[in-house]
């Protein structure tokens, strides 16, 4: 086993995992600590060290809110049981999972970039163990970054010092950490050609961000986004905002400033890390990538459509219970002058549709309501054939019955337990249909991360449920329910009225049938 390897700072120690033919590198500086003049900076090498780095432990979380316990919060319960984990600045670190032998086997490598709004979340979550993952002969690194404000200030006196990277400082360390990886990962035995970048929520909005910059030519063969496909569906729906524009970003960041009671940036560099995150906290904005111009160049959603990305394979899905988007309407003549507004003289087929002429306002925002993640979806997979590059897209649907006292249904975030095949970590009452489709999950996606294409067999050595590309002559996908079955359905009426009219609306490609 590899335990012992030399990166290009120094030696670096692991431990064996659970599993001891698997061995555990954790807390690896990829960069120099962004604290002082590189806070606000895009991420800087990282210095040498002398002896033997004794990887054992995760290092501290990114500067964020300190999570507390909350039964009545399904996100802090889930996940937060380790409220005084330890916080800093100096943060930004990664974690290896690696089965190697050699140095010299030349395995696929899959790097993770976690969710939490680009506001909070860390590698340190017990879901993210790259065990499970590694089993299947690959290298799993879980990367730290920068987060809020910390990770996303914008202020004028930064474009000035750094106007080849004066914004995305989270998404840069990300990028930093995944270009570490490509120069050092062969010495844990991974192939840095062929290397797999994944997130879910924002890290699979991060993963678009990655797909669509310019700066990231040849890092990586294929990319992963889990619940992280987003555009906008109804006015007044539920769809994050990610992205602002850097003037936009540079004028919040002055009146942060001012709120700070500081004149300049040399001033706001000073002040105490744990202070900067709870003024932050009290100022009460939202700090998310921001057109810079440099590592992004727009909206990664509309590139994604214009096929102004990498040109790698992408899997991509959600989770049937999050980010429902309806009309925001008190009554049906409201409902009415929505439909109006948005579909002109389509109105009337969208209000057919949804049942609106028989009167019954519930009813109609019930049918209207659907997953604005599958919607993005759907859209991205027509405009990746009208572009041309018919890429291949893997579609998935996470169904799965969710036991516990709360009732949770398939809720945001909740698949992570299932791909990384970690539900011995929850607290939940999983029983063995849970473990199977874990185990099916874990192995289409760790074979999707070897070649691009997930099918394969079961680690029982039959042929799991054959997963075909997405294509809008054959609009389908694998949904994991109580097992794994590939759902040939049309996508429902609703669903492609609104995908045909966001084309008719925005002209960015040929219209569906």
């Amino acid at each position: 086993m590899l335990r012992v390897v030399r990166v290009e700072n120094g030696i670096v120690q692991g431990l064996p995992a659970a599993d001891p033919r698997i061995t555990s590198f954790k807390g690896i500086p990829f960069a120099a600590p962004p604290v002082g003049e590189n806070r606000w900076r895009a991420p800087q090498p990282a210095e040498d060290w002398e002896g033997v780095l004794k990887a054992y432990e995760f290092a501290p979380v990114s500067m964020q809110v300190r999570q507390e316990i909350d039964v009545n919060n399904i996100y802090t319960r889930e996940w937060a049981v380790e409220p005084d984990i330890a916080m800093d600045e100096d943060c930004l670190y990664l974690n290896v999972w690696t089965p190697a032998n050699r140095a010299d086997e030349k395995l696929p490598v899959f790097v993770w970039y976690f969710g939490g709004g680009l506001q909070v979340g860390h590698t340190a979550e017990m879901e993210f163990d790259g065990e499970r993952i590694a089993r299947r002969g690959i290298v799993v690194v879980t990367i730290n970054y920068r987060l809020n404000v910390f990770g996303f200030l914008s202020h004028p006196e930064i474009t000035a010092e750094s106007p080849e990277a004066p914004a995305n400082f989270g998404h840069l360390d990300q990028q930093f950490a995944t270009r570490w990886v490509k120069r050092n990962i062969a010495a844990f035995g991974g192939d840095p050609d062929n290397l797999t970048i994944g997130g879910q929520s924002a890290g699979g909005g991060s993963v678009m961000n990655q797909l669509a910059s310019p700066q990231n030519e040849g890092l990586f063969q294929r990319a992963i986004v889990q619940s992280g496909i987003f555009t906008k569906l109804y006015p007044g729906a539920r769809t994050p905002r990610f992205l602002r524009d850097l003037k936009e970003a540079e004028e919040d960041g002055v009146r942060f400033f001012e709120f700070l009671g500081v004149s300049s940036l040399a001033e706001a560099r000073k002040l105490d890390a744990v202070y900067l995150r709870d003024k932050m906290l009290e100022y009460k904005s939202f700090w998310g990538t921001v057109v810079d111009q440099a590592f992004c160049v727009g909206d990664a959603f509309e590139r994604f459509l214009q096929n102004e990305r990498w040109k790698v394979p992408v899997l991509l899905g959600h989770t049937s219970s999050e980010f429902i988007g309806a009309p925001e309407v008190r009554s049906l003549d409201e409902f009415r002058t929505m439909a109006e507004g948005l579909f002109g003289e389509d109105a009337d087929e969208f209000l057919a549709l949804c049942d609106a002429l028989s009167g019954n306002l519930e009813e109609a925002v019930r049918k209207a309501s659907v997953c604005g993640i599958e919607y993005a979806i759907r859209i991205a997979g027509q405009a990746n054939a009208d572009t041309g590059a018919r890429l291949p897209l893997y579609y998935y649907h996470f169904d799965a019955e969710i036991p516990g006292w709360d009732r949770p249904g398939a809720f945001h975030s909740v698949d992570l337990w299932f791909f990384f095949e970690t539900l011995a970590k929850c607290w939940r009452p999983f029983v063995g249909k849970h473990y199977d489709l874990a185990r099916r999950m874990c192995n289409y996606w760790a074979n999707f991360i070897r070649s691009g294409d997930p099918n394969g067999q079961d680690s029982t050595g039959e042929e799991m449920p054959r997963w075909e590309p997405y294509t809008p002559e054959a609009p389908y996908g694998m949904r994991f329910a109580d097992t794994a079955e590939f759902y040939r359905e049309q996508p429902s009426e609703i669903m492609r009225f609104l995908v045909r009219q966001y084309f008719k609306k925005n002209k960015t490609a040929s219209l569906p049938e």
